[in-house]
């Protein structure tokens, strides 16, 4: 986010400090299964690709980035828009400039699904990661499905359970100190992101971060289902839910390890709704 100078003067007494400028761009964030036809026509329209410039898709959330290029790439090819091309890395390498500028100066950039620690674990820290907010400051549309919807908080689900190593794709649980959190991409600072969100019944995974997190504004994503994040505004944009959890009364409460939270709030947004986050 870029930042400006402000110069404040009282009297005679002046004071620099500088306010951050909000990112001229938007995010495109999808719960993973399809994407129905109207979805991408949204993702077109919103990025402008089909009036000029170009979409990259970034893969390495996927453990086959070239199979993720090609079904990445397909949905658009199979609506006339060609300009959209796969841009893979891979962990320690050195990104040449040319590779940058063309993250920086795509009109979409897209991140597909798979495992977000895996896409986390390549971009952290690097210039690849300062190029997609880049991106994003200058007026970019930032879409990602799945893992690629996961990685955009700034606290991200790593789909882990710490008390429970076994896999599920549901927590089974409540639990303090359960619910894994790693640093994500960071497009939303005060958002934690879920995804096949009613489909795979990850209700008990997301309460558990809104009452251990209080602060964040939980957002679980359906699949075949998007927000549209426009600056504090979102649109509900596919075929099905999402589901909003906040726990507004900054309240967790404990019974051995179990959560307890009071005066949370949840909502359930259809396709066409809008709300607003912080």
């Amino acid at each position: 986010m870029k930042k400006i100078l402000i110069i404040l003067c009282i009297g005679l007494t002046c004071s620099l400090f500088a306010q951050q400028q909000p990112p001229k761009g938007k995010l495109f964030i999808i719960g993973g299964g399809s994407r129905p036809s109207g979805m991408v026509d949204r993702i077109i329209k919103e990025s402008g690709i089909d009036k000029s410039g170009y979409g990259i898709i970034l893969p390495m959330s996927s453990i086959e980035p070239d199979s993720a290029v090609y079904y990445a790439t397909r949905q658009f090819y199979d609506k006339g828009i060609t300009n959209v091309h796969g841009l893979n890395f891979v962990k320690g390498e050195i990104s040449s400039p040319t590779k940058l500028d063309s993250i920086s100066k795509a009109k979409l950039i897209y991140i597909s699904g798979g495992d977000q620690n895996r896409f986390m674990d390549v971009i952290a820290g690097t210039p690849i990661e300062k190029s997609i907010h880049k991106a994003y400051e200058n007026g970019s549309l930032i879409a990602g499905t799945s893992a690629g919807a996961a990685v955009m908080s700034r606290m991200m689900i790593t789909g882990n359970e710490l008390k429970h190593p076994e896999y599920s794709s549901t927590f089974r649980y409540i639990q303090a100190d359960n619910i894994e959190i790693k640093p994500g991409l960071g497009m939303l600072t005060n958002v934690i992101i879920d995804q096949h969100f009613v489909k795979r019944s990850r209700y008990n995974r997301l309460l558990s971060a809104v009452i251990q997190y209080p602060e964040m504004m939980g957002i679980g994503i359906d699949e075949a289902t998007a927000i549209l994040v426009d600056g504090n505004s979102v649109e509900v944009v596919g075929v099905s839910q999402v589901v909003v959890m906040e726990n507004r009364g900054l309240s967790t409460n404990k019974f051995e390890d179990k959560l307890g939270a009071h005066g949370m709030e949840l909502n359930v947004f259809l396709p066409g709704d809008t709300f607003q986050i912080d």
